[in-house]
């Protein structure tokens, strides 16, 4: 059953205006009195929905536009064309109503303030946004729980670890129970730990309280673990909204075979396919989908498998290829 949009974008478009300088003095003479501007599309033409609920992966190399959308629908940018809507408000108005709503939480900027414990740090939050004493402490109680950081609510936020600093960010962005999450790389720089903890936090937290999020994050296990649904963009497009799975099945035509051999292989023997890794007992191959029963075969009967396995290919890899093509696809676009 379909859900109700709760983000939309219809061609929504953000474009920079630069000052390209020619060289020289009288280059720099000359741009005294005539200006040449380049415009770069940040976002060109973006158009999605995401309804209630929805954990939805944002993704993009640097560049692609990713933090530039959720910058609009946030109400921090202006878009130069094109709609947004976030909870039936259009964010370019800024609207209290709507901020009230929302959080916008990113991986490399600090929302708290360093030289005050976690705790008064939360407390002047609390009163900017104005919430009731009991439900601030009821929320702050079950978020300390969930992220296990009870024990560090005294401590200074500059003296904090940067994975326990995430988590007190992550409390602070949600302490006014907002409907709407926004993500940019809330897992940069942590060590695997934080990061399991922070995606299981992430989890938890939308299958309690529905909270709709669009997440944006370089690291494919965060997507792969709390993402069903996937929007790719490059260059300011959008060129695939999909689930993860399709984007695997889409624009992958291999699968990836494992066998391990009792007996070492003889050496006369050729697999199908790109051998990956080879040693005397072990071989990893890639093979075209449609030649996956004859490579198994072809396995079985050159040497004693103990074991076989077919895979799909990883999903990073699946993504670097992708975007790499967009990225030639763009140049040779661009070619007059």
């Amino acid at each position: 059953m379909a859900t109700t949009p709760v983000i939309q974008t219809h061609d929504l478009t953000k474009a920079f205006r630069t000052y390209r300088k020619e060289e020289g003095l009288k280059g720099a003479f000359r741009g005294l009195f005539h200006r040449k501007y380049t415009e770069t599309l940040a976002a060109d033409r973006v158009s999605f929905s995401v309804g209630e609920g929805e954990f939805v992966g944002f993704l993009g190399p640097n560049g692609a536009g990713k933090t530039t959308v959720l910058k609009m629908l946030s109400g921090l940018l202006q878009p130069t064309s094109g709609s947004a809507s976030v909870l039936g408000f259009n964010p370019a108005k800024r609207p209290v109503e709507l901020k009230r709503q929302f959080a916008l939480l990113m991986g490399q900027k600090n929302a708290l303030w360093w030289d005050l414990p976690a705790r008064e740090s939360l407390e002047l939050n609390r009163a900017i946004y104005g919430i009731d004493r009991k439900e601030f402490e009821n929320t702050v109680g079950e978020l300390i729980e969930l992220l296990d950081v009870r024990d560090k609510m005294g401590v200074m936020v500059r003296e904090l670890s940067l994975g326990e600093r995430m988590k007190m960010e992550l409390i602070a962005a949600l302490l006014h129970r907002p409907k709407v999450l926004f993500l940019d790389e809330p897992t940069i720089g942590l060590d695997v730990m934080s990061q399991k903890k922070v995606r299981e936090f992430l989890r938890e937290y939308n299958r309690r309280h529905k909270v709709v999020t669009l997440l944006t994050s370089h690291y494919m296990q965060d997507i792969e673990e709390l993402c069903e649904r996937v929007i790719l963009i490059d260059h300011g497009r959008i060129f695939f909204d999909g689930s993860l799975s399709e984007v695997v099945s889409r624009f992958t035509t291999t699968k990836i075979i494992e066998a391990d051999f009792s007996m070492p292989l003889p050496d006369s023997f050729t697999p199908l396919g790109n051998v990956l890794e080879r040693t005397p007992l072990q071989i990893k191959i890639e093979v075209p989908r449609t030649e996956v029963p004859k490579a198994c075969t072809a396995l079985l009967s050159g040497g004693q498998v103990i074991d076989l396995s077919v895979s799909e290919v990883p999903i990073e890899e699946v993504i670097r290829k992708v975007f790499g093509g967009q990225q030639e696809k763009h140049r040779i676009e661009s070619q007059p």
